[in-house]
């Protein structure tokens, strides 16, 4: 079954760094769009980053640009999310997740379970 399974989360102070990773399987991962969603408590999921099944295009949000780095590693089903200078509104539950046809801002299909980022003050 497909499976996306997220880690690297976990307590960083304000200015730090975290390496997120997301390991594909169940489905044809080099020809799908993946993406890291987050939700702060009390907020809607929003998109983070993403990238395209071919890894040459990239999109961000407009609050982590500079700030984060999206890549993929077709032949090691792996999705990373690189995040630097951590602030404490990027506090969530951060989600992998992949679609086969929504582009990189559309409708994504399989997601992860999830994995907590808190940055402290």
């Amino acid at each position: 079954q497909v499976q996306l399974v997220e880690s690297g989360g976990g307590l960083v102070q304000a200015g730090g760094s975290l390496r997120l990773s997301c390991v594909a399987s169940g489905f044809l991962f080099s020809r799908y769009n993946v993406g890291w969603f987050r939700q702060a408590p009390g907020k809607e999921r929003e998109i983070v980053a993403s990238i395209a099944w071919f890894g040459g295009a990239t999109h961000y949000a407009d609050g982590v640009k500079g700030r984060a780095t999206i890549s993929r590693d077709n032949p090691k089903l792996t999705l990373t999310l690189q995040m630097d200078r951590l602030q404490p509104e990027d506090t969530g539950v951060y989600y992998c997740a992949a679609n086969g046809h929504g582009g990189l801002t559309g409708a994504f299909d399989y997601w992860g379970q999830g994995t907590q980022v808190t940055v402290s003050s």
